[in-house]
């Protein structure tokens, strides 16, 4: 892309927007692009947009383009220390949805005090890569209706790995799982690249018996023996009770992100 200091002075009308593809725009001045914007359905089925360019004018005539042919609604995530980026989609009418918090989760046992933690009788935690993936893909298919019947799904973190339509399991070696002797009843899912906290969830008639935390455990434990020292996930503002579990085995929070929506 051009330097700044091109665009400086720049006019509106001295900026010729392209559709270059599918969902996908330049910006160009003298037949060079300087600014380039994007839309992508993500796995959840929502449109998200974004934007590259240095210079009000251009975000705003790409910002323009973009609204006026896609469908609504459509969505992005800034991160919140960028007020710059947060008023160039506010001025294209986006408006503030909800706030993820990023978190940084210890992983020592020692710091986490999940040392002793052993989920409830009756109930066994099947390590990553164990899991049966019949009943995995049962008990996932189970949560999400569950809370699509409450919350709706479009309420839990933005999920960004493209997925085959009607599949929402991302890799089942990626899952441990809570398991009682005729079904599952919660799963965790952890990436091993910045290990990363995708997904943590459990059926709706067995929460508050300890097995989150006991999902939590196998899973930081694991991390924490093959020598790595801290994982992330994020966490929705309004999540209370995820937020309280987070923050018990001390989990700080670094940085938050806002998606808006227009």
């Amino acid at each position: 892309m051009n330097t700044k200091p091109f665009t400086t002075g720049l006019s509106g009308n001295a900026v010729m927007i392209t559709r270059v593809a599918d969902r996908q725009w330049h910006a160009l001045h003298d037949d060079l692009v300087v600014g380039r914007g994007h839309a992508q359905h993500r796995a959840d089925g929502r449109l998200f947009v974004s934007i590259d360019a240095w210079h009000d004018v251009i975000f705003d005539r790409l910002a323009a383009a973009m609204v006026a042919a896609l469908p609504s609604p459509l969505h992005t995530v800034v991160d919140e220390a960028d007020a710059e980026l947060t008023a160039g989609w506010r001025r294209a009418g986006f408006t503030v949805r909800r706030r993820e918090w990023e978190y940084t989760v210890p992983t020592d046992p020692r710091v986490t005090g999940l040392d002793a933690v052993l989920p409830p009788p009756g109930v066994t935690i099947v390590p990553a890569g164990q899991a049966d993936e019949t009943l995995l893909r049962a008990v996932d298919r189970a949560i999400r209706d569950e809370v699509e019947a409450s919350t709706g799904w479009q309420s839990m973190p933005a999920e960004v790995i493209p997925l085959p339509e009607g599949d929402t399991v991302v890799d089942p070696t990626k899952y441990a799982v809570a398991a009682a002797p005729d079904r599952y009843l919660g799963l965790i899912r952890v990436t091993a690249i910045r290990p990363r906290i995708g997904l943590l969830a459990v059926r709706a008639g067995e929460r508050r018996r300890g097995i989150a935390r006991a999902l939590l455990a196998q899973a930081l434990g694991t991390l924490h023996r093959s020598g790595v020292a801290e994982a992330w996930t994020e966490v929705q503002e309004s999540n209370q009770a995820a937020t309280a579990l987070f923050e018990s085995i001390g989990a700080r929070p670094t940085s938050s992100n806002l998606e808006l929506v227009r």
